[in-house]
């Protein structure tokens, strides 16, 4: 895929200080935009800033705990004050199991031996801090008629394995929103997108004693490649679908690239099979 021009574009990326969130943000200022990158962690963000110095675009770190209304606003506000008027949110910080054992691996963490405050905490961050960024987001974007809105989920799999929650069912709860987003956002302008690795990647949500051999899992940089193309003029009208950073080969052409990685959110062949099973619905259809 031939490189993405994204001067012009404004992005807010959340957990921009590691990880996938990292990888995108420099990812999205190479590609010539403008980005705020926000994560919690002051210092780490400050890196990503400066590792983003020389690229086409910048990166503007911020400051802010996604869990807070106020913070959200704040982070929307910034972006559009000191980077121009806002195109894109990509939805990626996030907390994992190891907030609640970071052994969780090798000594799973079933419900009722949760935490409850730190349940709470993987709640809000992961569901929560999405739903008041696209909140905040969403009527600019609006107003503009052109607007991106990513989040990052995971493997269905991952959603439902036991031992894994509640940072499964978050990502369910984000699958699901992205597509009733989509639906939401329909004829604005504004689309609302899946993006994830396929698979375990490697990032701090994985403990650096996992089982896992780390040189086999995902590199962050798979991201970069589709979250280019996805906060682009290429994607007009793509919505309510999921893409699969994995499978995404940057080196093919565009189109290649999007059939290749492309599929429905939140499983609409599941939707599909329980219309079959005699849900009632609106006269009409759903509005």
């Amino acid at each position: 895929m031939s490189q993405v021009d994204l001067q012009g574009k404004v992005v807010i990326v959340t957990g921009a200080g590691s990880g996938l969130g990292r990888a995108m943000s420099l990812g999205l200022a190479q590609a010539g935009a403008a980005v705020l990158g926000v994560d919690i962690d002051g210092g780490r963000a400050e890196a990503t800033a400066g590792d983003a110095k020389g690229s086409k675009g910048r990166i503007e770190p911020h400051v802010a705990d996604v869990r807070h209304e106020d913070a959200c606003g704040k982070a929307v506000e910034t972006a559009i004050a000191r980077l121009g008027a806002m195109t894109g949110l990509v939805n990626c910080a996030g907390l994992g199991m190891p907030h609640l054992n970071p052994k969780y691996l090798s000594e799973p963490v079933r419900f009722w031996m949760a935490d409850p405050r730190r349940w709470q905490d993987v709640m809000d961050v992961n569901v929560r801090g999405p739903f008041l960024l696209a909140r905040a987001a969403a009527p600019g974007m609006i107003a503009r008629k052109w607007g991106r809105i990513v989040n990052v989920t995971t493997s269905f799999n991952t959603m439902i394995r036991g031992g894994n929650m509640p940072y499964g069912q978050t990502k369910a709860a984000l699958e699901a929103a992205t597509n009733s987003w989509s639906e939401d956002l329909a004829g604005t302008g504004v689309t609302c997108n899946v993006l994830v690795p396929g698979g375990a990647a490697d990032t701090r949500l994985i403990p650096e004693d996992s089982p896992y051999e780390r040189s086999s899992l995902i590199r962050p940089e798979a991201m970069v490649a589709p979250i280019q193309w996805l906060m682009s003029d290429l994607s007009n009208g793509v919505t309510g679908k999921r893409f699969v950073g994995r499978r995404w080969d940057p080196k093919a052409p565009w189109q290649e690239a999007v059939e290749a990685a492309v599929a429905g959110a939140a499983w609409p062949e599941l939707a599909a099979e329980a219309a079959k099973d005699g849900q009632p619905t609106p006269k009409g259809g759903w509005k």
